[in-house]
């Protein structure tokens, strides 16, 4: 499930949440951005050229192993394939060099980093996850009064 279709499957509960994209350049393929926001991801999306967001994340990249080894090489590339064309994703998806490994920040309402999930390649996101941890930052904001 891709992030904005659980955020519309779940709209009371991303209620008050904003929600934006992070791509770390510009310039490789900016068609395939703006297919991506247009089709896919229709959230503000920011550039972060110094890699901040990428940094918070532990700056991770695909495993060297994995791409050394041909046959996980081949069962990851098969599996993202079919997980692209399970949800009608289409598009430039190989542009770019690919090995950066992204996530998701959950921040609460001042600003503040309260839980990440970090990008595993191959799989899909970890929806009752990011769920409870929305619920969870709704209820701190809550029981503080800032909602």
């Amino acid at each position: 499930m891709t992030l904005s279709v659980l955020a519309d499957q779940h709209q009371e509960l991303f209620d008050g949440f904003g929600m934006f994209g992070v791509v770390k350049e510009t310039g490789v393929d900016d068609e395939g951005l703006v297919d991506f926001y247009e089709k896919y991801y229709p959230f503000p999306l920011y550039c972060d050229k110094s890699y901040s967001f990428y940094q918070a994340l532990g700056d991770r990249k695909v495993s060297i192993g994995i791409l050394m080894n041909p046959v996980s090489l081949i069962t990851m590339a098969c599996g993202a394939y079919q997980r692209i064309t399970t949800k009608g994703i289409g598009g430039n998806v190989g542009k770019g060099e690919g090995l950066v490994q992204g996530g998701i920040i959950i921040f609460d309402s001042n600003g503040k980093p309260k839980y990440a999930y970090e990008e595993d390649t191959g799989h899909d996101l970890p929806v009752k996850d990011i769920l409870a941890a929305i619920s969870a930052v709704r209820r701190e904001s809550e029981s503080d009064g800032q909602e």
